[in-house]
């Protein structure tokens, strides 16, 4: 399998990059409970940083915001993932936890401001292709309503496309039967690419220190645009 950008999203923005990373033998099942702590606590206390703060005030949703503007999306209409997930948080709906690959996912984007996505390897068919959606890119989300993603970063295999950081397929998604899976970053534009391998480094540690098995990474970016796995 390779992941590859594609290069009309650097005629863009230059600067655009996301992490890689490829879980082998890993182990998905209910949260232990030090997760679900850490995901409860963190919750708890971004929506007393919410109350004199507003969500599009952070680093990482403004410059994702910024980013979704470039490509043609209104930030407005369609929101990333993480910025979702924050005005959730402001009005203290807080996500409960699904399973421990999801809790963790969610934890690490709450954590670094970025949108991420997880899927699993053996529903994903052929190569990976990074590209700005159109009019025909649509599919079944999580959220449980059909979603068009057309100026939308999206994730796509022979079969369609199936991840953006607004909200992944049904189809790739993640269950408690998964044993080889692919995580994917949003890297902030302004971060280097050591600084985003240092953190892919970081991430593949804590899931595999839950999951167990073992990970490959990298950043792909306009000097490294494609990665076999």
């Amino acid at each position: 399998m390779i992941v590859k950008l594609e290069n009309s999203l650097f005629q863009i923005e230059p600067t655009f990059k996301i992490g890689i990373l490829h879980y082998n033998k890993i182990v998905v099942s209910s949260s232990p409970q030090m997760l679900k702590g850490r995901l409860q606590l963190f919750q708890e206390q971004l929506f007393f940083d919410l109350e004199d703060k507003s969500v599009t005030e952070f680093d990482g949703i403004k410059e994702w915001r910024a980013l979704w503007k470039k490509f043609g999306a209104d930030p407005n209409r369609y929101r990333h993932s993480t910025e979702a997930l924050y005005r959730r948080i402001a009005k203290q709906n807080y996500i409960t936890p699904m399973h421990s690959a999801v809790d963790i996912n969610n934890f690490l984007s709450l954590r670094y401001e970025i949108p991420m996505g997880i899927y699993d390897r053996h529903k994903i068919h052929g190569d990976i292709r990074l590209a700005l959606g159109d009019e025909n890119s649509i599919y079944m989300g999580l959220n449980g309503r059909e979603n068009k993603l057309q100026n939308i970063i999206t994730l796509q295999d022979t079969e369609g496309p199936f991840g953006s950081p607004f909200v992944d397929s049904v189809r790739t998604a993640v269950t408690e039967d998964t044993t080889e899976a692919i995580q994917v970053v949003f890297l902030r534009p302004s971060m280097n690419v050591e600084d985003g391998q240092q953190l892919l480094t970081s991430i593949g540690t804590m899931f595999t220190q839950i999951h167990g098995g073992d990970f490959t990474s990298t950043v792909l970016f306009h000097e490294n645009k494609e990665w076999g796995i």
